[in-house]
């Protein structure tokens, strides 16, 4: 059976995409919403994984969506989770397992259970989060034990979170992203897997 696999080339989305490549035919999906933004690191990551990627556009209509929404609220939370709610339901469509690597104390992306129910019922898809029950420690050491990570802040590391986008796309209306963000914010890239 496929699973498909959300992935920012960062070391959660790795390790379950790792977890389920045990059960499943995974396949790693990076989403993006400029259709020429590339991301060779992403891409890279995915091969260290040995396994299959694609790049997947969800549109300009969703960014300036997620984008309204962020700058209505005062903070990114919401509008991240409206756009990982929206990629989920795009795998959901091609997938019979859709996964990602959300933890235990992630407060985003945060897809409700009401919504994860709906969801399963409406598409027949399960969406499974193989890292829901795991804290960052035990994350780390995981990571730390089966993948070579690179460290960097957003925007500089060159992965597939959505965040970059929606920043750039703030800009883009004369507006410092940095008041909506949290300074300092440190995001992980795979460049390599660990023989274990």
């Amino acid at each position: 059976m496929e699973a498909g696999v959300l992935f920012s080339g960062g070391k959660d989305s790795a390790l379950a995409a790792i977890m389920l490549a045990r059960d499943y035919g995974v396949e790693l999906n990076t989403c993006v919403f400029d259709p020429d933004r590339e991301v060779p690191a992403v891409r890279a990551a995915a091969a260290a994984l040995n396994l299959p990627f694609r790049r997947r556009v969800l549109g300009k209509g969703l960014l300036d969506e997620a984008v309204d929404l962020l700058l209505s609220c005062g903070y990114p939370n919401d509008a991240i989770t409206l756009v990982h709610q929206a990629a989920i339901e795009i795998l959901s469509r091609e997938y019979a397992v859709v996964g990602d690597g959300t933890r235990r104390e992630d407060r985003v992306p945060r897809i409700e259970r009401s919504a994860v129910q709906h969801l399963e019922m409406t598409t027949g898809c399960s969406y499974v989060r193989p890292l829901l029950g795991y804290g960052k420690p035990e994350v780390e050491r995981l990571a730390g034990r089966l993948l070579v990570v690179r460290y960097g802040e957003t925007g500089i590391i060159g992965n597939g979170d959505y965040e970059e986008e929606i920043r750039r796309a703030i800009r883009a209306r004369g507006i410092d992203p940095a008041s909506f963000f949290p300074p300092g914010h440190l995001q992980s890239l795979v460049v390599g897997r660990r023989e274990t």
